[in-house]
């Protein structure tokens, strides 16, 4: 067992994440030489010049581009089999730390989020009817009917058998707290009351709200998607940084830090962008390009 422990302390989680890109923007050199030689009977009419323009910028549609991450997500065996994996990584972490001696009560934190909860229906929506966040998203939250990830509610429960005190570290709204909380309670998920559920107030990074565990716990397991939810190193941090700081911080994983697969949202798209969520979709689209290592064939 020990040395089946050794290599699963190692684990890598990678995900590819495939996007479909679509492109259809003109001519820049061509269009100008065009303009220069249409006369006035030649020129098109105004209102046809106008929906062409529109169809032009409408050509770079973000949602279709998750079509691939949220496919993924909702189809394959591969992501169950990574969220059974992870949960069993932690149970067996959370049994070599309950025989270690500490000072403190012992917690378990986790994000809610693609952690616990499976949100995919809503990307679904999302990338099927070509809108983006936050459109639809209150509705989904207040249905409070998220479907469970595998292997969650037997760790935590799990977890809460051997006393372990949980908490639910989520950057939901706090104005979302009773359709959470109603969630949650649904699944029967344990230690689901108000006291355990730390929702988002002011501020995005979770690092006030993991300092209120440390008050009077030992945070001996921390669990999510986003490199985020474990350490306030990661917070806003942009596409070199975040690699370099794993790096640093590798011994954690398997260990200490749980990753979770989620390749439709997170900080690692938002560390592509700059963290700049109001870029047109051309520019967001452009922006992902400028960031992928494409193989060029030898000519």
């Amino acid at each position: 067992m020990a040395v089946l422990q050794k290599y699963l302390f190692r684990f890598g989680i990678i995900t590819t994440l495939c996007f479909s890109v679509i492109s259809g923007c003109a001519d820049t050199d061509t269009t100008d030489e065009q303009n220069e030689t249409t006369t006035d009977e030649t020129k098109p009419p105004e209102n046809e010049q106008n929906n062409e323009t529109a169809e032009t910028a409408a050509t770079v549609k973000i949602p279709e581009q998750n079509v691939m991450s949220t496919l993924w997500h909702q189809t394959s065996g591969e992501r169950n089999a990574l969220y059974y994996q992870g949960y069993y990584i932690s149970k067996m972490m959370l049994d070599q730390k309950l025989t270690e001696n500490t000072e403190k009560k012992r917690a378990v934190v986790l994000d809610l989020d693609e952690t616990v909860l499976d949100n995919d229906p809503y990307q679904a929506y999302a990338a099927v009817n070509g809108v983006e966040y936050p459109e639809g998203w209150d509705q989904w939250i207040e249905a409070a009917n998220a479907p469970l990830l595998p292997g969650a509610l037997e760790f935590l429960k799990y977890a809460d058998e051997q006393g372990v005190d949980i908490y639910y570290i989520s950057n939901r709204k706090e104005e979302q707290r009773e359709a959470t909380i109603k969630n949650m309670e649904l699944h029967g998920l344990p230690q689901s009351t108000d006291d355990r559920v730390l929702l988002k107030t002011e501020e995005s990074s979770k690092k006030a709200r993991r300092d209120q565990v440390l008050t009077d716990h030992e945070i001996i397991l921390l669990l999510g998607d986003n490199l985020a939810d474990f350490a306030d190193v990661f917070d806003k941090q942009n596409v070199p940084e975040r690699k370099q700081s794993v790096d640093e911080l590798k011994d954690e994983f398997g260990s200490t830090f749980i990753v979770f697969p989620n390749p439709m949202y997170g900080d690692w798209e938002g560390a592509v962008y700059e963290y700049n969520w109001d870029l047109t979709p051309e520019e967001k689209d452009a922006k992902r390009k400028e960031a992928m290592e494409p193989f060029e064939p030898a000519s």
